[in-house]
């Protein structure tokens, strides 16, 4: 019986053939060139028809703490140039900030809001594709490595890394105007309360003053008034005096007269007179002072007619004339007018020099901080010679391995294709043997049997 030897290629089923595939793919070499070149030609054209995206970037570091020393000797407003640099990378980062830049900017605008877009929507796109904020790494200690970068991607015929420093200038001077304003805010109300003080320094010497004027007048008006008291005293005394004088002279112009005495006598002239006329008199003078009578009639009646014609006894005391010299000093304290006379009542207080000191401080600190620098700009943007994208070569290098291994694919798919169709072709003529066979056999037997019957 003969048989049916099967092609060596005919493999079992799920079974690759390796070298069958490197034959085929090297069989159709030319085809997966061809495939490879196409497709690197189509990577080529499209890598020069996308628009070129630039780059720029630039980074800032904090300044030297001698730039901001005035700031901090001011005493009203502490800033490390630690905390300037975040202050100025979080202005960076600012939504507002970068909005209100983006308006500011009709060539932003022009260059990114496509048509039918509002400012809104243009500002969406660059805030989300073009400006980029780069920190330093937070688990690094090191002082070197503090800084804040910003990058911004342009196309072509953008000035990017124009923008971006005018960005980073724009940032600056809002954190600078800012801080201006908070200063202001700030110094105004140190201001205010260093004024609430002197103003209270004010009201309480002004409240001291009519408290001090007040003593004074009132001490000024008890003395008068008991200056008066006893001027009425005196006067009322010496007023009794005189009465009793005059009952005293008449009293003794009345003894006078009856003794006869006309002119000034003593006791011992009257006892010679009474000698001589044969009469003694004797009278004892153990250091009494001698009667007024002895004064005589005529000396007696003209001091009691002198002293029914005084119309004040004034002149009789000597105090009357202290009590009238103080009186005139009281009517008029100078103390009391010199305090109402000052001009200026800042210049009398005390207590307030410090209070003084510091508002002269205060309204020196200048709060518009045009020299301020509150960071160091490391390195100012730059325009990039190279486009960030698209990489030329890449793409190329890209489409043609893409090229090829679909060139290769297709290889393989066309080769299988074959083989599937040889393979089918091997089993037709394969049926077809199988059907002659039997017949032969059938035809071989009959002849023998018609033999053996022969």
């Amino acid at each position: 019986m003969n048989s049916v030897v099967r092609p060596a290629s005919m493999a079992a089923s799920g079974e690759i053939d390796l070298f069958n595939v490197l034959r085929t793919i090297w069989r159709r070499r030319l085809l997966i060139a061809a495939v490879g070149g196409i497709c690197a030609l189509v990577g080529a054209a499209v890598a020069y028809n996308i628009t070129p995206v630039y780059e720029a970037s630039t980074s800032l570091r904090p300044v030297a703490l001698n730039q901001l020393d005035a700031l901090n000797r001011s005493k009203i407003y502490s800033l490390p140039p630690a905390e300037a640099l975040k202050r100025v990378g979080a202005t960076l980062d600012s939504y507002t900030a970068r909005l209100d830049f983006f308006r500011s900017r009709p060539d932003l605008i022009d260059a990114f809001q496509d048509e039918g877009q509002s400012v809104e929507q243009a500002f969406e796109d660059f805030n989300r594709d073009a400006l980029s904020v780069v920190l330093a790494d937070p688990k690094k200690n090191d002082s070197l490595s503090d800084f804040i970068g910003l990058k911004m991607r342009y196309e072509k015929g953008v000035n990017g890394a124009a923008i971006l420093n005018d960005f980073v200038d724009f940032a600056i001077e809002r954190e600078r105007s800012q801080l201006s304003k908070d200063m202001q805010i700030i110094l105004a109300n140190r201001l205010a309360e260093v004024d609430k003080k002197l103003n209270s320094a004010v009201s309480e010497y002004q409240a001291g003053n009519e408290s001090r004027i007040a003593r004074l007048e009132e001490a000024d008006a008890i003395k008068r008034a008991q200056l008066n008291d006893e001027l009425k005293a005196l006067r009322v005394q010496l007023k009794l005096r005189r009465e009793a004088r005059l009952a005293e002279l008449d009293e003794a112009i009345s003894v006078a007269r009856s003794l006869g005495l006309k002119k000034p006598s003593t006791p011992s002239l009257m006892a010679d007179e009474v000698s001589a006329n044969g009469n003694v008199i004797r009278t004892e003078v153990n250091g009494r002072p001698v009667p007024l009578y002895f004064m005589g009639t005529e000396v007696l009646e003209a001091e009691r007619a002198a002293l029914r014609k005084r119309t004040s006894d004034d002149f009789v005391e000597p105090r009357i004339g202290q009590i009238r010299k103080e009186l005139i000093l009281l009517s008029t304290n100078r103390k009391v007018q010199a305090i109402k006379a000052r001009a200026s009542e800042a210049a009398f207080l005390e207590g307030i020099e410090g209070l003084r000191v510091e508002r002269a401080r205060l309204q020196a600190i200048d709060t518009q901080l045009q020299g301020l620098h509150l960071v160091n700009i490391d390195q100012r943007a730059v325009p990039s010679s190279k486009p960030l994208k698209p990489r030329k070569a890449l793409i190329v290098l890209f489409a043609l391995i893409g090229g090829l291994l679909l060139g290769t694919v297709a290889a393989l798919l066309r080769g299988a294709f074959k083989d599937h169709a040889r393979q089918q072709r091997v089993l037709e003529i394969e049926g077809s043997a199988q059907r002659v066979i039997p017949d032969e056999l059938a035809g071989q037997s009959h002849a023998r049997l018609s033999d053996a019957q022969a």
